[in-house]
């Protein structure tokens, strides 16, 4: 049941992200990716609203955080994924921890993005 609830939570997250895109591209343009750095911030707002609430209240069944994080969070945007990991990480006291998530993930991830495009360019 955990898999469907993701599945649709996903549809519903990835769509709202889609509307994202197309507001944004269509009112600011694309010279600056206006659209995702929208999606990241909110979705990270997002992330610590529910993680939040969660974490307090602690009365939500394991379907609803499932929904709304993994699912339409996901499907959103995987920075609030990001950026909650590192704040549990911080919050812990692990900073060095948290620095080498926050820092390997961008630069291997910018990285594995250039060895892909990469790849792809010699084999057309």
């Amino acid at each position: 049941m955990g898999y469907v609830l993701v599945f649709l939570g996903g549809g519903v997250g990835a769509s709202l992200r889609h509307g994202v895109n197309l507001t944004f591209s269509r009112a600011f343009g694309t010279a600056f990716p206006w659209h995702t750095f929208f999606a990241n911030v909110t979705g990270s707002l997002a992330m610590g609203l529910i993680a939040g609430y969660f974490a307090l209240k602690g009365d939500a069944s394991q379907s609803w955080r499932l929904f709304l994080t993994t699912g339409i969070l996901g499907g959103y945007t995987t920075f609030s994924a990001f950026s909650l990991d590192a704040a549990l990480l911080y919050e812990r006291g692990a900073l060095g921890l948290a620095a080498l998530y926050v820092i390997g993930s961008v630069a291997l991830s910018i990285t594995g993005l250039f060895a892909g495009l990469y790849i792809i360019r010699q084999m057309v």
